[in-house]
């Protein structure tokens, strides 16, 4: 006989099945909790959410069986789940939005343990409101990510660009600059690099833009590539497919200062206090690239005399 547990948010009854289904073997935690936790985050997560096409990360047997990266909604989610259908090269990709507890809820129930949000909203898709470096470390030392954040908020502070930063849930952080929708997002990326460019060239020995993994010898890659037309990054709060359920953090800048940070630093069992305090809760003013790209050109220019 299946099984079901009955959530009521928002008017709306979301019914999951095989609640018993354990997702994180090592764990012990199942389709229930995670649930739970989406159900009790979504207060939190859900003005990072709404209004932007979302890619589900799905794992059906749980975090060591097979997975799936889904973009088009399936035929089978309800009436009540706001899509949006976009282009892609040879088409159109109907995706889901999540703008609502209910359809986090349903998402859990698809064993969708990460949802992933574009970095522009539904209705401009090619003019991102968030421009996001992906500072990854090349090992384990988490150290080197912290600097590298603090050296990148001081370059956007030059700039007049605030940051706000996030743990991932996996093994770096992002570093967010909420912008104006005015710029299309092949000017965001050139400007992203040109700033991760300018970043590395301050610490050649720390810090690299070389996508090729050989030639970073050692150093952190500086990743602007996310910035792009359905492209995607991790949603603040979301639970990650690892062991302990790690979840992607928003912090405060005095947070990246604790030399016990670590990506994971929070989970779905220490979510409570995650969830207390709101880190964003104050989010800086969206930013356009004009002025930012002209202070930029000034510091890359050589200095002469």
């Amino acid at each position: 006989m299946t099984t079901t547990k009955a959530f009521r948010v928002g008017g709306r009854t979301v019914e999951v099945s095989r609640p018993e289904k354990v997702l994180f073997p090592q764990d012990g935690i199942t389709k229930a909790d995670l649930a739970a936790y989406y159900r009790t985050a979504a207060r939190r997560m859900l003005p990072h959410l709404r209004g932007r096409p979302l890619m589900l990360e799905r794992h059906p047997d749980g975090i060591g069986g097979p997975a799936f990266m889904q973009k088009a909604v399936s035929d089978h989610f309800p009436d009540w789940v706001h899509r949006v259908e976009l282009p892609k090269e040879d088409g159109t990709v109907v995706y889901a939005v999540c703008d609502d507890t209910a359809t986090l809820l349903y998402l859990a129930d698809q064993a969708c343990v990460t949802p992933h949000r574009f970095l522009s909203k539904a209705d401009r898709p090619d003019h991102p409101d968030r421009l996001v470096f992906d500072l990854d470390p090349p090992g384990d030392d988490f150290a080197l990510v912290r600097t590298a954040a603090l050296s990148l908020h001081e370059l956007l502070d030059e700039l007049d660009l605030p940051s706000l930063v996030m743990t991932t849930g996996s093994r770096g952080l992002h570093v967010v600059v909420a912008l104006d929708r005015r710029a299309p997002f092949d000017d965001v990326r050139g400007f992203a690099h040109d700033v991760a460019e300018l970043l590395a060239s301050r610490h050649p020995d720390e810090l690299t833009t070389e996508p090729r993994k050989k030639a970073r010898r050692g150093r952190l890659y500086l990743d602007v590539q996310r910035n792009a037309y359905a492209q995607t990054a991790v949603a603040p709060y979301a639970v990650r497919a690892l062991p302990g359920a790690p979840i992607a953090a928003p912090l405060a800048w005095t947070d990246v200062t604790d030399p016990d940070l670590t990506a994971r630093r929070w989970t779905i069992g220490t979510a409570e206090d995650l969830l207390k305090d709101n880190p964003w809760q104050d989010p800086p003013r969206p930013r356009s690239l004009t002025t930012a790209r002209r202070s930029l050109r000034a510091m890359r220019r050589p200095r002469t005399g």
